[in-house]
């Protein structure tokens, strides 16, 4: 059983990526993706993992290149780097016959809905929080200024100020998820989805939620509208609910495996 502490994966761009795996050898790995300038050190990933180590499941949580403690510039990363680091640490510590579920926050999300194609059979549920796929093109790009939009595309780069954050906003990170939108395409993967949104997230619209269930057409699916949540989704009330979805995937998994 190993409970270690966090270690770097060196990946092929030579970013030093900061994980944590928990490997007891079960059946199935439960994989957490973190959010837009996020890290790995939060609450619900804090809380995923304690319940992964009550119900002995195999854990793993990273950080991005230019996120929290791994290596390499935030304004050089993008949602292809990204989903290639992520990509590639997945296939380095999970065994090719552990099956996994996919849980994602915001932004993790999409990184996670983009591995979908490349982890199909293995992939056994997925879990989605405050969901933010596409959200560069949607949520920023659309709703800049021409102002804005000039200042990006001119000078490469232009400081968002929102919430108490900057957020440093790089011209070929828009143009990179342009690259990778999903919404407009169909996930036929027939697993159980859950989505969690606050009614109260005024970061991400709940019309987000629902769009990655009109594209995961084959799933069992289900929206669970927290009614006093906000985009982080990460009171103790909220946590509790996304760790009982998380365990009936769990249990609905183990009961097909018999």
């Amino acid at each position: 059983m190993n409970y270690k502490r966090s270690k770097y994966f060196t990946t092929l761009g030579k970013k030093k990526i900061k994980y944590l795996f928990i490997d007891i050898n079960s059946q199935i790995t439960v994989v957490f993706f973190h959010g837009f300038m996020s890290d790995m050190i939060g609450e619900k990933p804090t809380a995923i993992q304690k319940f992964c180590k009550k119900y002995k499941l195999n854990f793993l949580k990273f950080e991005y290149s230019g996120h929290g403690k791994s290596t390499g510039s935030f304004t050089d990363g993008n949602i292809s780097l990204w989903t290639s680091e992520a990509k590639q640490l997945i296939q380095s510590k999970i065994k090719k016959n552990s099956d996994m579920i996919f849980v994602g926050s915001s932004m993790g999300s999409w990184i996670a809905l983009n591995l979908f194609s490349k982890f199909k059979k293995k992939i056994k549920g997925f879990i989605g929080i405050g969901s933010a796929p596409d959200f560069l093109e949607k949520l920023m790009w659309k709703k800049f200024s021409k102002k804005i939009k000039n200042e990006i595309l001119e000078k490469k780069i232009y400081y968002l100020d929102y919430g108490g954050f900057t957020y440093p906003l790089t011209k070929q990170l828009i143009f990179d998820g342009r690259k990778n939108k999903v919404l407009s395409k169909n996930i036929n993967i027939g697993v159980p989805i859950t989505l969690f949104h606050g009614l109260k997230d005024d970061v991400v619209p709940l019309i987000f939620s629902k769009k990655i269930l009109k594209i995961c057409k084959k799933s069992k699916k289900k929206l669970i509208k927290i009614k006093s949540g906000d985009h982080s989704l990460s009171r103790k009330s909220d946590l509790k609910k996304i760790c009982n979805e998380l365990k009936l995937i769990i249990f609905s998994y183990l009961q097909i495996k018999e």
